[in-house]
């Protein structure tokens, strides 16, 4: 999981305690839930007020350890930072953009525990 940038010690350590070994959640969207940064689609039975927003009820502690995964990957990963300033020029909101950071890195710590292998980071060969 150390093999992702962004990703460090104490956020692996509280990765795996969390999730029991990776064994409470089958997918990353579930996890994702679990930490508070998956949006949903804010409505009531006819009308929908506003844009999508994350569950205040999840877990705080992994919510703020994403938030530094995804301060340190936007400035050392190059694909993160690429996606980064390019959704920033389309006018996005910086934190709207952060929050899609921090879903990008769950789902790459849930790659990295699936395939069991390191994280490869193909974008360095892109010409």
């Amino acid at each position: 999981m150390k093999s992702i940038k962004g990703v460090g010690e104490k956020t692996a350590i509280y990765f795996i305690i969390a999730t029991k070994g990776f064994k409470v959640f089958d997918s990353a969207r579930k996890l994702a839930c679990y930490a508070g940064v998956a949006p949903f689609e804010y409505s009531s039975d006819s009308s929908i007020r506003g844009g999508t927003k994350v569950n205040h009820m999840a877990d705080k502690t992994m919510k703020s350890l994403l938030q530094m995964c995804a301060l340190s990957a936007v400035k050392h990963d190059a694909q993160l930072k690429a996606y980064y300033l390019r959704k920033q020029d389309e006018g996005k909101n910086k934190m709207l953009v952060l929050n899609n950071v921090r879903c990008k890195i769950i789902g790459r710590i849930f790659a990295v525990i699936n395939r069991d292998s390191p994280f490869v980071d193909t974008y360095k060969f892109v010409a």
